[in-house]
């Protein structure tokens, strides 16, 4: 082999290398995962949430979540936007005789860090019309999703009772035709 070929390989070997390096170089380096945090963050939202709404804070329960949230209550319709919302909970929260929470069971934070969701438990007890203490148990679901500001707010909650639906009685029964 002549020299100017070797020599010409061996440049051509070096610029190989040279673009190889700088390649690997500029590669974009994962994001680091933080997911642990950000579980952590969004139990412990869920736990002062929970707080907020014993002590019967309309404004403050409805703070936790984001302007577009929507909340599927047990038994009733959909509730968009923070003026229902706040309706709901005003209603909720003004029960006699309400006190109760929720406690989270399980937080899972997608791992792009941006989306999360907590299931678990909860449990409300109010008074009813007649003055009988009643209680009611079930489980939840919330998406959080985390907002450009950096922080979390919840933009779905579910919840739904574990008792059986009650039968109407024969006196709601004819209430409810008188009415027709």
């Amino acid at each position: 082999m002549q020299r100017s070929s070797l020599i010409d390989l061996r440049r051509i070997l070096s610029l190989f290398v040279l673009l190889f390096s700088l390649s690997a170089a500029c590669q974009t380096q994962p994001a680091p995962d933080t997911r642990a945090t950000n579980e952590i963050a969004v139990r412990n939202l869920d736990i002062e949430w929970s707080k907020a709404a014993g002590t019967k804070d309309v404004n403050k329960t409805v703070s936790y979540y984001s302007d577009d949230a929507n909340v599927m209550p047990p038994n009733n319709p959909l509730v968009t936007g923070r003026a229902s919302i706040h309706a709901l909970w005003k209603g909720m929260l003004e029960t006699p005789g309400f006190s109760g929470g929720w406690n989270p069971t399980k937080v899972e934070v997608a791992r792009s860090g941006d989306l999360a969701y907590v299931s678990g438990t909860y449990e409300f007890k109010e008074t009813d019309a007649k003055g009988k203490p009643m209680i009611d148990r079930g489980k939840y679901l919330e998406v959080w999703k985390k907002q450009p500001d950096g922080t979390w707010k919840c933009t779905v909650d579910i919840f739904n009772s574990d008792l059986p639906v009650v039968a109407p009685t024969t006196e709601s029964k004819t209430a409810a035709a008188e009415k027709k």
